[in-house]
């Protein structure tokens, strides 16, 4: 389990933060009131997280280190200075493959703020929630440097009119990187496994079962597991598990207690909730809530 703690925030400084740590895993999080927005500042040595998602849009930057993952359906490295992309409800996992680890930075940007923001600023593409990047890795200098700066505004806590200009500036640098085509992850599914995944929204808190979801879906359990795995690339009780998940981390940042989270998203209890939470975040549930928020259980 990672020492979870806030460090300095200094990109330049990533690898004295890991030596002065003896290269153990740490994650620091701060949440900025304002905007929702949340800045994460990590290193990971081997395993860093098992595959997850999140409601956000992801944008972050390789400090040091070689960092891989797998992200649709295809394996990505990165290196120090590469930017980091990735939409809402794209399942991701992250390992070092090599001595050393690697420290990212990383700012969470809740999907109603990125597109109010790109409204304001006539900022384009990004105005569709769930926007589609054209990659996953950028070798973009300009993009690299402004995610950097608004994440060292909002980790720093370094004033709202630094936060702000800072934050203009990235929205402006991000839309760039949209595809024209973007559009909200998951739409154009097929009928019946729209209605499956709609099932599971609404129905994520009950123990539900595979021929309940099937029969809602309007087809067989079988044909529903294989043809929901290719449409979202994940089976049914993965992509429960992943949705019970975000929406704890919701709860949590929001400041409800551990086992009130559990029991609103349908775990088994707050151990279960605890076990697939470290797994995805490398937190536990109340580490996570204690950095959003400032308060403990």
């Amino acid at each position: 389990m990672p020492d979870a703690r806030t460090d300095s925030a200094r990109p330049g400084a990533a690898g004295a933060n890991r030596r002065a740590q003896g290269g153990a895993d740490w994650v620091g999080i701060r949440r900025d009131r304002d905007t929702g927005i949340e800045s994460v500042h990590a290193h990971f040595e081997g395993h860093a997280y098992d595959p997850h998602d999140h409601d956000e849009i992801l944008v972050g930057v390789t400090q040091q280190g070689v960092q891989r993952f797998r992200c649709h359906r295809s394996l990505h490295t990165s290196t120090p200075g590469r930017v980091i992309l990735i939409e809402p409800g794209a399942v991701h996992d992250g390992h070092a493959p090599e001595a050393g680890g690697f420290t990212y930075a990383m700012l969470y940007l809740p999907q109603a703020w990125a597109a109010d923001m790109a409204a304001r600023l006539g900022a384009g593409g990004l105005s569709a929630l769930g926007a589609a990047f054209r990659s996953t890795l950028a070798d973009d200098r300009p993009l690299g440097a402004a995610i950097e700066r608004a994440f060292l505004a909002l980790h720093r806590g370094e004033g709202r009119l630094a936060r702000d200009q800072a934050l203009d500036v990235l929205v402006r640098r991000l839309a760039g990187q949209v595809r024209a085509d973007a559009r909200v992850a998951g739409n154009g599914a097929p009928a019946e496994m729209a209605r499956a995944r709609d099932f599971l929204h609404a129905r994520m808190g009950d123990d539900v079962g595979l021929d309940e979801v099937a029969r809602h879906a309007g087809i067989d359990r079988f044909r529903l597991a294989r043809q929901f795995q290719r449409q979202f690339g994940q089976s049914p009780h993965a992509y429960l598990v992943r949705l019970r998940l975000r929406t704890a981390r919701a709860l949590l940042a929001r400041g409800d207690s551990p086992a009130d989270a559990a029991a609103a998203v349908g775990f088994a209890d707050q151990s279960h909730l605890g076990l697939w939470f470290r797994r995805a975040y490398r937190l536990t549930p109340a580490a996570y809530r204690r950095q959003c928020t400032n308060l403990t259980d």
